[in-house]
């Protein structure tokens, strides 16, 4: 009776773990943003398209895409995308999100307005 208690405490928190968003609220010097597990940035890019990203090659090198883990799925205001390299990424509002190379730590924002089309990802 123990082991079927313990593997059904274990099956609830790998599925509590698969259905957590994956970003999180965060404060900047701009207020209230989306961030990863590790308190950085999130940003959005004006040339993507809903659920679809159109930032590859270079792009992607400086801007990484918030890829999806083996087991994550989606609910709610996050989707995933499947981008043309093989990969998935998570969307929030159909918005796919990305980590900025130059930001170094927590709380950074320097991405904002980058080239007039990269913006902070809000809740």
């Amino acid at each position: 009776m123990m082991r079927i208690a313990t593997g059904l405490a274990a099956l609830v928190l790998l599925s509590t773990a698969a259905l957590a968003a994956p970003a999180m609220e965060g404060d900047t010097a701009k207020g209230k943003v989306l961030v990863d597990e590790k308190g950085m940035t999130l940003y959005i890019f004006d040339k993507d398209e809903p659920n679809k990203s159109n930032c590859y090659d270079q792009c992607a090198v400086n801007w990484p895409p918030l890829l999806v883990k083996e087991g994550e799925t989606a609910e709610g205001d996050w989707t995933i995308v499947e981008r043309t390299d093989g990969t998935r990424m998570w969307a929030y509002k159909g918005k796919p999100l990305y980590l900025w190379i130059k930001d170094t730590r927590p709380g950074d924002i320097t991405g904002d307005g980058v080239g007039g089309v990269w913006h902070l990802a809000t809740p």
